[in-house]
């Protein structure tokens, strides 16, 4: 008797079988079913063509996932990526600091390793920014000759200090242009005592300057005044050797905001120290 053999149609493949790669399915190795069904127009008997089939329908299942899945994978494989760039970059943006030591003049502080040091400015020592030319820092003492400190608070409280710290600096910005004016604010006072056993005052300070873009005019209505400079002024005060030591910062407003921990880094490592008996 011969045999009769029943073909059936083949079950419908999902959609998610079309739109995955050949990988996703074999998982890197060339199964049975997979090399049965490369060849579509190869001829096999039935029961091989329905085992590639269900063979090929099972292993997708396995496998599949859904066009959403596949997305939020890829968002969030892009997301901690950039999350990893922008802690990388977050940690190249601080800065390092180099060690200033004058064991002649009994001080020390760190500084920005890219500043520059600039002789002949005045001050002791002074450095300022390469790439902003109005950020800058120096250091001042009082003569030993002419002074006599004992301790800081010879300076009388934080906020006594900074009012003689805020009227040096208008001293020594004092302009004989025509239309120049200052205006000025004490910002911050406080007091510390360092690792040294030492008390430190700081005292910041903002001035602006303004001038007239036509100082020459008659009419005031001609002489409009416009913002030359917007700085904010970073003071360390200390004693020691019966002298009063200052560490300035110059910094522009607008600066001020992006570099703040940095210079509050400065601030914290000046230190006054003892002068060795010659």
């Amino acid at each position: 008797m011969a045999t009769v053999l029943e073909l059936l149609p083949p079950p419908p493949l999902s959609a998610a079988v079309y739109r995955l790669p050949a990988p996703y399915l074999t998982s890197g190795v060339a199964s049975p079913s997979h090399r049965l069904t490369s060849f579509p127009n190869s001829r096999g008997s039935s029961r091989h063509r329905r085992l590639s089939f269900s063979c090929k329908a099972q292993t997708t299942k396995d496998f599949a996932i859904s066009r959403r899945n596949a997305a939020a994978l890829i968002f969030s494989s892009y997301m901690l990526s950039r999350v990893d760039l922008h802690d990388t970059a977050f940690a190249q943006q601080l800065v390092e600091l180099r060690e200033y030591i004058d064991t002649f003049d009994g001080y020390s502080f760190k500084y920005p390793k890219n500043w520059i040091e600039v002789r002949g400015a005045g001050a002791d020592v002074f450095f300022r920014d390469p790439f902003v030319l109005d950020e800058n820092l120096s250091v001042e003492f009082s003569s030993p000759s002419s002074s006599s400190y004992k301790s800081i608070e010879d300076l009388g409280s934080p906020e006594e200090a900074a009012k003689k710290v805020l009227k040096q600096y208008l001293t020594e910005f004092m302009s004989t242009r025509l239309g120049v004016r200052r205006e000025s604010s004490i910002l911050s006072t406080s007091s510390r005592v360092a690792d040294d056993g030492r008390m430190y005052y700081q005292v910041e300070v903002n001035i602006k300057s303004y001038a007239n873009n036509n100082e020459l005019a008659v009419m005031p209505k001609d002489r409009v005044a416009r913002l030359e400079w917007d700085r904010r002024y970073l003071s360390v005060l200390g004693v020691e050797n019966k002298q009063l030591y200052e560490l300035r910062l110059q910094t522009p407003e607008n600066v001020f905001a992006e570099e703040e921990a940095d210079l509050r880094q400065v601030m914290d490592s000046f230190r006054v120290n003892k002068i060795a008996a010659g």
